[in-house]
Formats: structure tokens, C-alpha cells, sequence
């Protein structure tokens, strides 16, 4: 009895969440510089995709349909990397990776300067995509190991989102800088090179990737179903592939209605008031005790985030649009990070690193589809019109939350299930 009551006690005073409690988790810092480092390209590379191939053909449409092959590869393979890192650990996968992604991004760019058709840019752009190295799924399963029951998982996750939006004020920024000041091709060919060694120096802390379980003979144990089988998982792709169009119209939208007003340069800095405002708001979130469930808080941080989405396509000033930017940027944040933390209720251990690939995924796939839109919007319609995407895609992935809410509740905790047939063994649904 004594020993019960100790631990309620030491359980209220770690329930409270906090950064700095966070931040002296053991072995943090080993994994959070590198993951850092390594993360940052992925904010830069669609928009650096855009502007080269903008330049090259004049086309805001060919600059949407090959940054959306690239998003449309990332978000298939995904998943598959997330599952062979589960299953062989991260550094087997990660290593490979970047040296594939680094030489695609480079032939890309060679590709787009020399003038290639369009077929030949789609077909390094299906590499460039399908290598993009999963840094953030890989950290989140990291804290998951480092924490794993803790209360401070939801903290965890709004720390990560952070650190997503605090790249997404970066990367464009400097994706812009590079391609309008020093060259349009400088974007990428960076892009490559900070993959390559960021890449590179977060897959050497070996010590701090989740332990792969082995057979007795040393080869990789498979124990759980693939997390795309969890009726929440799918649920939660949904919901992301409308966050990836708010991203995705945002960056082909900014662009062009900047190029419009005659202030190419605005680009990078009214999407970095985008980002912090996501940014901001996630460290609000991390911040705060939720008593809420978070079934209840992803649809109304949802409902938020479509209502402000549907007002972009009014915005007729780069000021105005900046506003309305910021407020979108802090509706993603609670989204995101609730979207993320339903994770650790809805699935096994041995597969979250898949299931947060599923939903990185499906913001990159969203993010494609909704720059291809967005591009011939701006082509073929009025400067502006690629905001109506961010509105169409929050709205239809809205409706299919509110229809299939109930998917979210997570198995109670301490029951088994058996994955599989016959004489395979029980697993605990975390």
C-alpha cells in the first residue's frame, strides 16, 4: 500500500507538463540537434521544386505537377520506410536514404537548368520524392521509447510540431533567399546537401533508436499488424491530407500572389508568419494541462482551422494576407498535435514509427494534390484563386471527422489482442 501511494504522488508531480522537464529526458539532446539538422531540407524542398521549375518554364502548372509528383512519391513510400525502420532500425534505413536523395535532388536541378522536357523532371522528381528521409517520425519514436508511459508524451508532441514549424520559418525563408538572390537552383542543391550531412549525423546515434525485437537466431520479429489496419490511423490520414492541402496551397498561392503585387521577396516572409503562427501556438499547447479528450479537441482544432481557411481567398493585400496567415498557422497547431498524440492511444509500439510516416504522408500527399490545384488555378483563373484549395480540403476532411469521430477512442489499456493466426503471441495494446 505504502509503495502505492509513493507512486501517485511522484505520477502528480511529473503529470505536470513542461519544456524544460522534457528537455532533461536522458539521451535527449543526442537525437534532437541531429534530428534537427536533418529535418530542416524538408521545408525546402517543394518550394525550392517550384521556384527552379518556375524559372525554367514560366509555368506556375509545371512547377505544381513536378513538386506534386515529388510529394505524391514521398507520401507512398512513407509508410514503407517507416515499417522497414521499425522493423531493421533506423540507421539500416536512413543511411541509404539520404545518399539516394541527395543524388536525385542534384539531377533534378541539372535536369530543370538544362532545359529538360517535362516527362524527364517527373521522372527524377518519383527518386527525389520516394527517398525524402523521415527524420520527424523517427524522433517522435524516439521520445516514445525515452518516455513511453509517461504524461509527458503529449508535451513530446507539441514539442515536435514545434520543431516541424520552427523549420517551416526557416526553409522557405532561405529557400526563397537562395533562389532569388544567389540562384534558382541554389534552393535545392542545398536542400541536397544539408540532407546528406544532417542525414548522415543523426543515423550515427545509434544509441538512442528504438531496439528492433529479434528471434532467438537474430533475425527481425515481426509482432504487429501494419498501423494502417487501425481504423483511427485511417481516420487521422484523412484529416492530415487536409492539413497537407493548407500547406500545399499556401506555398503555390504565396508565390504567385507575391509575383503579382511585384514583391517576389514577400514570398518566404509572409509563409514564415504562417509557420510561426503554427509555431506559437504549439508551444501553447505543450504548455497547457489538457483535461479535454483529445478526440474532442482534434474536432473542434479542426472546425477552427477550416472556418480560417475558408477566409484566404478574400485577402487583397499582402498585409490582410498576412493576418489571415497567422491565424491559419496557429488552427494547424492544436490539429497536428492532438492528430499526433491519438497515436500513442490507437497503436502498438512496435508500429508508431509507420503510423506517424502514414501521417506525414498523407500531409505530403495532400500538400501535392493541393499544389498541382493550386498551380492551375493561378494559371487559369484569377491571382488568388489557389486559396480556395486550403478551403476545399479543410472542409471535406472536416465532414469526414465529424462523420467518423468515433474511430478515434483508443483500445482500453492493459487489454491483448493477438495479431495474426494461430500460435503467434499476444501483444499489449499501448
Amino acid at each position: 500500500m505504502a509503495s502505492t501511494v509513493t507512486t501517485s504522488k511522484d505520477s502528480a508531480a511529473t503529470s505536470r507538463p513542461g519544456y524544460g522537464r522534457l528537455l532533461r529526458t536522458r539521451g535527449a539532446w543526442t537525437f534532437l540537434l541531429p534530428g534537427f539538422a536533418a529535418r530542416q531540407p524538408f521545408a525546402m524542398l517543394t518550394l525550392s521544386i517550384v521556384l527552379l521549375v518556375q524559372h525554367t518554364t514560366g509555368s506556375y502548372g509545371a512547377a505544381g505537377a513536378v513538386a506534386a509528383v515529388t510529394g505524391v512519391s514521398m507520401a507512398l513510400f512513407a509508410p514503407y520506410t517507416g515499417r522497414l525502420a521499425d522493423r531493421h532500425g533506423q540507421r539500416a534505413v536512413l543511411v541509404p536514404g539520404v545518399l539516394v536523395h541527395a543524388a536525385a535532388g542534384l539531377a533534378l536541378t541539372a535536369l530543370a537548368l538544362n532545359d529538360a522536357p517535362l516527362w524527364a523532371l517527373f521522372a527524377a522528381a518519383v527518386p527525389t520524392g520516394a527517398s525524402v528521409p523521415q527524420v520527424g517520425p523517427m524522433v517522435r519514436a524516439r521520445w516514445g521509447v525515452r518516455l513511453k508511459d509517461s504524461p509527458l508524451m503529449a508535451t513530446a508532441a507539441a514539442f515536435e510540431s514545434v520543431t516541424d514549424e520552427f523549420t517551416f520559418v526557416v526553409g522557405p525563408l532561405l529557400a526563397t533567399a537562395l533562389c532569388t538572390t544567389v540562384d534558382p537552383s541554389a534552393g535545392l542543391v542545398t536542400e541536397a546537401a544539408l540532407t546528406l550531412v544532417g542525414g548522415l549525423l543523426f543515423a550515427a546515434q545509434k544509441g538512442t533508436q528504438p531496439p528492433v525485437a529479434t528471434t532467438a537466431d537474430g533475425h527481425p520479429r515481426v509482432r504487429h499488424a501494419s498501423a494502417l489496419r487501425v481504423p483511427g490511423v485511417r481516420v487521422l490520414i484523412v484529416t492530415f491530407l487536409g492539413i497537407g492541402s493548407v500547406f500545399g496551397g499556401m506555398q503555390v498561392s504565396l508565390a504567385a500572389f507575391t509575383e503579382s503585387i511585384g514583391e517576389p521577396g514577400l514570398n518566404g516572409v509572409l509563409y514564415g508568419v504562417f509557420a510561426a503562427g503554427n509555431m506559437l501556438a504549439g508551444l501553447a499547447c505543450g504548455a497547457i494541462a489538457w483535461k479535454v479528450a483529445p478526440q474532442r479537441r482534434l474536432v473542434v482544432a479542426y472546425a477552427a482551422l477550416a472556418l480560417a481557411a475558408s477566409a484566404l481567398w478574400t485577402a487583397d493585400s499582402a498585409l490582410l494576407l498576412g493576418a489571415l496567415g497567422l491565424l491559419v498557422g496557429m488552427c494547424i497547431a492544436p490539429a497536428l498535435i492532438t492528430g499526433y498524440t491519438l497515436v500513442e492511444s490507437l497503436v502498438p509500439a512496435g508500429a508508431r514509427t509507420e503510423a506517424f510516416t502514414w501521417l506525414t504522408g498523407a500531409v505530403a500527399l495532400g500538400q501535392a494534390a493541393a499544389v498541382t490545384v493550386a498551380g492551375q488555378f493561378e494559371d487559369r483563373l484569377w491571382d488568388g484563386a489557389g486559396f480556395l484549395v486550403p478551403m476545399g480540403g479543410t472542409l471535406l476532411a472536416l465532414a469526414t471527422l465529424l462523420a467518423l469521430r468515433s474511430r478515434l477512442a483508443g483500445a482500453p489499456r492493459g487489454r491483448t489482442v493477438a495479431r495474426g493466426m494461430g500460435h503467434r503471441e499476444p501483444v499489449a495494446v499501448d
